[in-house]
């Protein structure tokens, strides 16, 4: 019998598909944003996908069917965790969501929960509101590990850091994925993909290389060709400004007169294709947004490209408008550190 699982908050599904390819069966989904179900829907035939919001639902109600279920996973929104000097945790109102994933909890009794958030779950505040979490779950009866992860250790070429934690009550001790020697790089995640200029692209396109490593043939798998992969048109300025950044190049490259001052590390930064990428955000098409402007090409990542560095497989199209697609996109967990994430489980349960 596959390992049933729900998946609250689930987005467009990064941890879905990783838990499904290491052998679960997603059987819940729920997602408050009508684009990111189309999305999830989509990509995931078979799985129910609530489109309602959460907090509109009656738990007891909608939830007693799954009692016992194998894996409850999600990564609920929990802004009042980021305030430092609120030591409020689970008692501010900012963290209702949070609230309402461990009622779920409550109700359907897993045997095993996999949380993912920011970091600062774990480290805000001394930890306090990790141990709230922590002691709200044990008096239910659950033993709970946690880390951090940073998936450029797990075969993820993107340095992105995350808060993991798992819980469960079947009295086994399970542990996190080991770590990898092999670095992926962004030169190894999509130097396939067709060169374009700013404003260029289809919906779909045809591959006109041969994969150049191990994981782009991975990601190609069952695909025939190329999805999501248009660059956005950048304005004159934008293109002026990047003329002056050369490979490798940062926004001190930028004549004084033409910088503008900008909160986001890495601004104006051109890609390192030999190291992992930087964290992938929602906006990862606007260079004054992060590193997100390619080396070799006066633009930023495309949807395709920022998934490819995601992990995401190719045949994993993505809907609705281009800001709900990168929003998809940056707000998933890797589909590769999920699968592994979830063969550890498997191994143990």
């Amino acid at each position: 019998m596959p390992v049933k699982v729900i998946d609250l908050f689930c987005g467009a599904g990064g941890i879905s598909l990783g838990l499904k390819n290491a052998g679960c069966e997603i059987v819940y989904a729920n997602e408050i944003d009508k684009q990111f179900c189309e999305t999830y829907s989509k990509n995931h035939s078979g799985v129910f996908v609530d489109n309602r919001d959460i907090n509109s639902l009656d738990i007891k109600k909608e939830f007693k069917k799954y009692k016992g279920i194998d894996i409850l996973t999600g990564g609920p929104p929990c802004q009042g965790f980021s305030q430092k000097g609120k030591r409020l945790g689970l008692k501010d109102e900012r963290n209702y969501l949070f609230k309402k994933f461990l009622e779920v909890v409550t109700e359907c009794m897993p045997n095993i929960i996999i949380m993912e958030n920011v970091p600062n779950l774990i480290t805000s505040e001394n930890g306090y509101f990790y141990r709230e979490i922590e002691n709200y779950l044990q008096k239910l009866g659950y033993c709970i590990n946690s880390q951090i992860l940073d998936a450029s250790n797990y075969g993820v070429p993107q340095k992105r850091k995350r808060a993991f934690i798992i819980a469960n009550r079947i009295n086994k001790s399970i542990s996190f994925p080991d770590q990898e020697t092999k670095i992926i790089t962004v030169e190894d995640a999509i130097s396939d993909l067709p060169i374009l200029k700013s404003g260029e692209g289809n919906l779909f396109t045809n591959y006109n290389k041969k994969p150049q490593s191990k994981y782009q043939k991975n990601r190609r798998e069952y695909s025939s060709g190329i999805y999501n992969h248009i660059a956005t048109k950048h304005s004159k300025n934008a293109l002026y400004k990047l003329s002056f950044v050369p490979p490798l190049g940062d926004k001190n490259d930028i004549p004084l007169n033409l910088r503008t001052r900008s909160l986001h590390s890495g601004t104006w930064s051109r890609i390192n294709p030999k190291k992992p990428a930087r964290t992938i955000t929602t906006r990862f098409d606007t260079p004054s947004s992060g590193q997100f402007t390619l080396n070799y090409q006066d633009r930023c990542l495309t949807v395709r490209e920022a998934a490819r560095i995601q992990s995401f497989p190719d045949n994993f199209i993505f809907y609705g408008n281009k800001t709900s697609q990168m929003k998809q996109v940056g707000n998933a967990v890797p589909p590769v550190l999920a699968e592994k994430i979830g063969k550890k489980i498997i191994e143990v349960y």
